[in-house]
């Protein structure tokens, strides 16, 4: 009986070892090529004894470029105040606000900053909303669908693109940061949010059980107020109750008062703010080399209100892009841009350049995927929105270098500033609001061709933050 039994465990290990290496498993012999010998030459293991008590960064680091201090700009708008958006996704509200005080107080000794905190507990609220009427519109959707799954896995997050802000501010209006400061939660996001996400998909299975018990529309909204309700609550203790009127007393940049202090409302403050409005003003443009360019783009259910605006682009070459970027910063105007910031970057110095770091050359091997397949395979995206200022031009007008003002605070990178290559620029940059004034006709009007609708699920298309 013993000899049987070890007889059917042997041939069960067979069984087991041939099931794990056929179609595409990994056998013996494959395994034993893949390590080779195992012995490691001389300068590999120096090379392994130094990435195995240090950063591989550190390691990967060209000596050259740390000594670049070049911080010379031949076009550049004026400084205003570092921001910071600490532990939060917030970049893409901070960016917008950074561009809207900029253009507000470009003819004006005033400094402002607008608080971030109060339009950002809108900006939750309204995404509570666009999740649980989502869910309440594809209630006959089964919970294994591929796109019902990919909100239920976020209903709710920091990120977001300029276009929210548009929505956000022309609907809730905007307050001085004074009149509603930052929250130890509004900096240290993730505990909130995951406790709101989890109450966001407890009211997502209330109100497909509702549905699928043939509830009334009105029961319905009744049932998505209430949840609603409860999610005020806790943004509002966490966060700070949005105020309906203020008084605020404007200041130069001394730190002097300006004039006498005025009540406002948070509509009226940004009509005061930006008198026409921001949505009609500007284009989205964006760089995907994997779509047809001079296409314009609608990214499906990407908004942050439920009656607001989807994210839309006109996808360009980047040589149309820089040249309207160049066109602004001329004029004193700075942009919403956003780019994959992570990558070859030297945080310290404040200084993207694909010169930063030679991880071939450690590793003995090679890194050639071109834009469009680091995109398509998820290497590469839209992670962080910042505010460009800056452009160094050669004595053609072809752009030797850019710089962003960020939202790390002041103590990072260049007090605050990254400056990035124009190589860097080219591979990492991924989009870019411009104000219609220095849109060439031309584009202006290929930005009014139907969209073409593509999924949110797409690569690209994760949300700044």
């Amino acid at each position: 009986m013993i000899k049987h039994t070890l007889f059917a465990l042997a041939l069960l290990s067979v069984s087991a070892v041939c099931a794990q290496t056929k179609d595409g498993g990994i056998s013996p012999q494959m395994l034993q090529n893949i390590k080779g010998t195992g012995s490691l030459s001389v300068s590999d293991k120096a090379l392994a004894n130094a990435m195995r008590n240090n950063s591989i960064e550190l390691l990967a680091r060209n000596f050259e470029t740390t000594t670049l201090n070049d911080t010379h700009f031949s076009v550049e708008t004026p400084k205003q105040s570092i921001t910071n958006q600490k532990s939060s996704g917030r970049c893409w509200m901070f960016s917008g606000f950074n561009v809207l005080r900029a253009s507000y107080t470009l003819d004006r000794d005033e400094a402002v900053e607008f608080s971030q905190t109060y339009l950002f507990v809108y900006d939750q609220l309204e995404k509570s909303n666009l999740f649980l009427q989502c869910m309440i519109d594809n209630a006959g959707k089964s919970m294994d669908d591929a796109h019902l799954q990919y909100i239920l896995r976020s209903p709710i997050g920091d990120g977001g693109t300029f276009c929210g802000v548009a929505d956000l501010v022309e609907k809730y209006g905007i307050v001085p940061k004074p009149v509603m400061p930052e929250t130890y939660n509004s900096t240290n996001t993730s505990s909130i949010r995951r406790l709101i996400t989890s109450k966001l998909r407890e009211g997502a299975v209330q109100l497909r059980k509702m549905v699928a018990e043939g509830k009334k529309a009105k029961d319905l909204q009744a049932a998505k107020t209430e949840i609603l309700t409860t999610i005020w609550r806790m943004l509002t203790m966490a966060y700070g109750t949005p105020p309906t009127e203020f008084t605020y007393q404007a200041r130069d940049k001394k730190g002097d008062a300006i004039g006498e202090p005025k009540k406002y409302t948070p509509q009226q403050y940004f009509k005061e703010v930006c008198p026409n409005g921001l949505n009609g003003t500007f284009i989205m443009v964006m760089n995907d080399p994997r779509r047809e360019y001079h296409k314009v783009y609608e990214v499906d259910l990407d908004r942050h209100t439920y009656e607001g605006h989807n994210w839309k682009y006109l996808n360009l070459p980047m040589e149309d892009i820089e040249a309207m970027a160049i066109a602004a910063l001329k004029d004193n105007r700075k942009m919403y841009s956003s780019y994959d910031v992570g990558k070859f970057i030297d945080r310290k110095l404040g200084y993207c350049s694909l010169d930063n770091y030679d991880y071939g050359s450690l590793f003995g091997t090679t890194f050639t995927m071109d834009k469009a397949e680091r995109i398509a395979t998820f290497d590469s995206g839209s992670t962080h929105a910042m505010t460009l200022t800056a452009v160094d031009l050669n004595a053609n007008g072809k752009p030797l270098k850019w710089k962003v003002e960020n939202s790390w605070g002041d103590d990072s990178g260049q007090k605050g500033y990254l400056i990035m290559t124009a190589d860097w620029f080219r591979e990492y940059f991924f989009r870019l609001v411009v104000d219609n004034k220095y849109v060439p006709a031309n584009l202006m009007k290929e930005w009014q061709q139907k969209p073409i609708l593509v999924p949110a699920e797409d690569p690209v298309f994760s949300l700044d933050d």
